[in-house]
């Protein structure tokens, strides 16, 4: 911080020599993703932000999201008399089915989509940890019922919507420190009853769906049968709900808004209290869709880019 309250430069540690280093800046734009974002913000301490920089409001590292996630597989035996073909390439690849309540009442806030997909693609490691508990045999009959299943078991994965919640965040921690000597992040996590009942809608959906496409229910996200203790324990949870950060889709933690006392950044992703500095990546959301946030980060961070051309050529910032 400089003392006319603007940010003038960043510092970083030279990974090859471990020296600090000084780079001077009229503008500084912080795209790190949500949580590492927050640590920079938080970490970065002065008189003038004792908390971290453009924390005067204390939200950030508050309100984090991640995308709820629920999970099913189901074998279809009618599969089986499909010829063998090759999909090896398809990689990840998936249908998807989005929100089709939309305006109907459910039990839970906001909604929810499927990603659906199976096939005979490259197995990856581990795929047929089990296979001798599900099937018996030896030898070439083994191999041939082997043959036979693979491909004709279909994964559902469905991913909704987190409200926002007080419980939920990240914050410096106050002993561990990483390689250079800079506090990492710990995590609090606690999904609400919204998100839970959320999950259930998710496992009643598949089974229906499953069901009655002439399908038989496994338990678990993979694309081929679970040991059968395995689905046993994934049945038996309730309801079968993603831990926070598994879908990798964190949001929040330098929210923006139009209130400086509960916000960080102001619609044009710029710190309230310091109007050079910005946050351009999944951190000014305050809320989380059901659908990957790529787009909208991409969409964000042109919108600020624009802004912050236009403040530069004005001699505002």
């Amino acid at each position: 911080m400089g003392s006319n309250g603007l940010a003038e430069a960043v510092l970083y540690i030279d990974k090859a020599t471990g020296s600090e280093q000084r780079v001077s800046a009229r503008s500084v734009v912080v795209a790190a993703s949500a949580c590492e974002s927050a640590r920079l913000l938080l970490n970065s301490r002065s008189a003038q932000f004792p908390n971290g920089i453009a924390n005067s409001s204390g939200v950030v590292g508050r309100y984090l999201t991640d995308s709820v996630g629920s999970d099913m597989t189901g074998y279809f035996p009618q599969l089986e008399k499909m010829p063998a073909h090759n999909h090896d390439g398809v990689g990840g690849m998936h249908l998807y089915m989005p929100w089709w309540r939309f305006g109907k009442q459910n039990d839970f806030l906001r909604g929810y989509h499927i990603e659906f997909g199976g096939g005979r693609d490259m197995p990856g490691v581990g795929w047929f940890n089990g296979v001798c508990e599900d099937e018996e045999g030896y030898g070439v009959g083994l191999k041939q019922k082997c043959r036979s299943s693979y491909g004709t078991y279909i994964g559902f994965s469905g991913r909704g919507e987190m409200i926002p919640n007080e419980k939920t965040f990240c914050e410096l921690d106050p002993s561990v420190k990483d390689k250079w000597g800079i506090p990492v992040l710990r995590f609090h996590w606690q999904w609400s009853e919204n998100e839970l009942k959320m999950a259930r809608d998710m496992q009643t959906t598949f089974r229906s769906i499953i069901e009655s496409a002439g399908g038989t229910v496994l338990g678990g996200p993979r694309k081929y049968p679970l040991p059968k203790d395995k689905a046993r324990e994934a049945a038996q949870s309730d309801p079968p709900i993603s831990e926070g950060g598994a879908i990798i889709h964190e949001l929040g933690t330098v929210r923006m808004g139009n209130d400086a006392k509960t916000s960080v950044l102001n619609k044009n992703c710029q710190s309230h209290d310091v109007k050079n500095l910005f946050v351009a990546d999944a951190a000014p959301f305050v809320s989380n869709p059901d659908k990957n946030p790529t787009l909208t980060i991409m969409a964000l961070s042109w919108k600020t880019s624009e802004y912050l051309l236009d403040q530069a050529k004005k001699g505002e910032i």
